[in-house]
């Protein structure tokens, strides 16, 4: 099987993830040193998901990352277009099929990106992680989810970037490109999709081009903070009231 290429053909990317999807969660504990924990807390204190509320989690693959917006009462949707993902997430949950009616408290709902399945300004928060660099359209993508936010809802993306300090923005280059590929296939995923996720990285904005890149979706009031020394960003923005 090929791996998927920097041009980001939706059928490849979401083939990539379908053939990682039994070992990818405990894969990116390995390779992040745990430190994927941190931005998922991180990331779910950005949401502030309150009771009533309903949240997109989009790209959200075996939805580990919806489960920490239901905790106080909020409810969720994780949708990503990769159906192997999604039926992983399902089956950890004791479910039999990706279906909109919610599988212990979280919805898997399939759907691209760059047409989203919802209508018009429905969720309170919209959020994806790691995730927005595999879309082959980055702008075409926040601007759906500008579409499907209600005025006044906010928007988090966690997102890999690129550290601050030279001198480690120098270290984790070698363990990305060298190492992280190799752990991969020691602890059982796809090495050739962590060889694509490495140059995906690299190829990514910085944490300010990103921003102009949502300021340009429509999003107001863009901020940025950096965790792990930048190896992840967090962005939020909001949709106009």
């Amino acid at each position: 099987m090929t791996r998927a290429s920097l041009d980001k053909q939706p059928h490849e990317v979401a083939a990539m993830f379908d053939r990682t999807a039994r070992r990818y969660d405990f894969v990116n504990d390995v390779i992040s040193l745990g430190q994927v924990r941190l931005w998922r807390k991180a990331t779910a204190a950005a949401v502030d998901a309150g009771p009533g509320e309903l949240v997109l989690d989009l790209g959200a693959g075996t939805g580990t990352s919806t489960d920490t917006f239901t905790a106080l009462g909020a409810r969720a949707i994780a949708s990503d277009f990769s159906l192997g993902m999604l039926s992983t997430g399902v089956r950890r949950r004791g479910g039999s099929g990706i279906s909109g009616g919610g599988v212990r408290g979280v919805s898997f709902v399939a759907g691209d990106a760059l047409r989203l399945p919802f209508a018009d300004g429905v969720f309170d928060a919209v959020t994806i992680s790691t995730a927005l660099r595999n879309v082959h359209d980055t702008g075409g993508a926040l601007r759906e989810m500008y579409r499907v936010a209600r005025p006044g809802a906010r928007l988090v993306i966690l997102e890999f970037s690129h550290p601050t300090p030279r001198s480690f923005d120098l270290v984790y280059s070698q363990y990305l490109m060298k190492l992280m590929p190799r752990a991969a296939k020691l602890f059982g995923s796809n090495d050739d999709s962590y060889e694509y996720l490495a140059e995906s990285i690299r190829a990514w904005p910085d944490q300010a081009g990103l921003a102009k890149i949502i300021q340009g979706a429509g999003w107001e009031r863009v901020a940025w903070r950096n965790l792990s020394l930048g190896i992840v960003a967090l962005h939020r923005a909001y949709k106009p009231a």
